[in-house]
């Protein structure tokens, strides 16, 4: 009984360590794919493909094909038709729209389908936006069957971004079928276009689009050094949508004890730009990731340390913990702020600095290699303690150097005394009061700071 105890509770404590090593990080997952068929039915489908008119055989292929998916529950379908209104009309109208079990709803639509107006493409799309309920997440995507003829504004490539930027379709198909002269228009753009040349492939592009819709991907995140070792520090990821640029999936990249990197499982639907947030960060554009398969994202990454520390020296003053601004070399936009003393990894490259002393100390085009530490040392600051006169006063300090002034600070006119803590240098400070008005009054002292020492000013 006690053996059996004991090999109880060693269970009990191994599970939760042999679950954590093996789980994935999933992606919230949707209640349903809804799928909106936009069908072509304008007059040139009359014409003639293969063995009947386009609209025939694209009534053929439907109908059986829909029989086939009828029985998948996590599917819901709709169906908008344009170009079959009147013939005078150019016009579309959402014709089943998505509910449970419409399936037959859909083919006895299709089954009456005559082709005589005329439409665009772009209009049926652009109007399809606001037939996906709002209720309930889904994954939405839209096919348009079209042979291609009608399209002849040239705008599906600005609705096709407008859909997109919506953040409510997920992908977009389109099947072309019919002669390929017909596409005059670039349809590609409005998605992921297929030219079917042969009425037996018809079904079979159907079918791929549809199991398409349900896979999923499941990516691993390999960060190597440039000696190929796995990445051990854990840091931020994010899968942008290319199309929209809106995020769709964050995680932190990290591995587990036995050095295995996290798996993600995401919509193999949508081309992704990834950000990995290293400093600077690591972006790599509309990257594909094939369904139902363990795809691997190899990224290499060269870094280095950067710390920035004042120099050995002993003094009695306390040591100002200054914020120091990272720059990557030659841009203006802050990539980081870290304090005296920090040590922080940066990719291999150029970087300029500025530690916010004062004055302000810059560094420029400073070097951190791969696997390596780089450390910068500044100057201990001094004290320069100003005793000013009685009456208020207006007064500022300058930097001099090669006989060129530049600004530090302004004193405080409420003050008779200030300490001023600054870096090493030669310093002018020019003081006036307020009861005048005439250059003539104004003082100007020169001094000296030394790192680590205490110089005193009186007026």
């Amino acid at each position: 009984m006690r053996r059996l105890l004991t090999y109880l509770l060693l269970l009990c404590l191994t599970l939760p360590s042999v679950a954590q090593s093996r789980q994935k990080i999933e992606a919230p997952v949707a209640d349903k794919t809804r799928v909106l068929l936009i069908l072509d039915c304008s007059n040139s489908m009359w014409d003639r493909w293969q063995s009947d008119a386009k609209i025939k055989v694209t009534q053929k292929v439907l109908l059986k094909f829909l029989d086939s998916v009828a029985n998948q529950n996590n599917i819901e379908m709709g169906m908008r038709v344009f170009g079959h209104l009147n013939k005078k009309a150019y016009g579309t109208r959402l014709e089943v729209p998505f509910a449970p079990d419409n399936n037959y709803q859909i083919q006895s639509k299709i089954k009456t389908l005559v082709p005589q107006g005329g439409c665009t493409i772009s209009t049926a799309l652009e109007s399809s936006l606001n037939d996906f309920p709002a209720t309930g997440a889904s994954r939405n995507i839209i096919l348009i069957i079209t042979d291609g003829m009608d399209d002849s504004d040239g705008s599906i490539c600005n609705v096709a971004r407008r859909v997109q930027m919506s953040g409510v379709i997920v992908q977009t198909f389109i099947l072309g079928i019919g002669n390929p002269e017909n596409f005059r228009n670039r349809l590609d753009c409005a998605g992921k276009f297929s030219y079917i040349p042969y009425e037996e492939q018809y079904t079979q592009a159907l079918y791929n689009i549809f199991r398409l819709s349900e896979e999923e991907a499941s990516v691993v995140i390999n960060m190597r050094d440039e000696e190929g070792h796995l990445y051990e520090t854990e840091t931020p990821v994010a899968f942008y949508d290319n199309q929209t640029h809106v995020v769709k999936y964050t995680t932190v990249y990290s591995i587990d004890e036995r050095y295995t990197p996290d798996t993600m499982v995401i919509d193999p639907l949508v081309a992704y730009d990834i950000v990995l947030f290293t400093k600077p960060a690591i972006t790599i554009n509309k990257h594909l990731f094939e369904p139902d398969k363990a795809n691997t994202l190899n990224v290499t990454v060269e870094q280095g340390m950067l710390r920035v520390r004042h120099e050995d020296r002993r003094s009695m003053m306390t040591v100002p913990n200054y914020p120091v601004i990272v720059h990557q070399h030659g841009k203006s936009e802050v990539l980081n702020i870290q304090h005296i003393g920090e040590q922080v990894a940066y990719l291999a490259g150029d970087y300029d600095i500025e530690v916010l002393s004062t004055p302000v100390l810059k560094m420029s085009n400073v070097n951190i290699q791969r696997s390596s530490n780089t450390d910068l040392t500044i100057p201990m600051p001094g004290t320069a303690n100003v005793q000013k006169p009685k009456n208020i006063s207006t007064g500022c300090v300058f930097a001099l150097e090669e006989g060129v002034l530049s600004w530090v600070c302004n004193l405080n006119p409420n003050k008779t005394t200030e300490r001023l803590i600054l870096m090493p240098g030669e310093y002018q400070l020019v003081l006036k009061p307020q009861s005048t008005t005439k250059y003539t009054e104004s003082t100007v002292k020169r001094f000296q700071v030394e790192a680590g020492e205490t110089t005193n000013i009186i007026f």
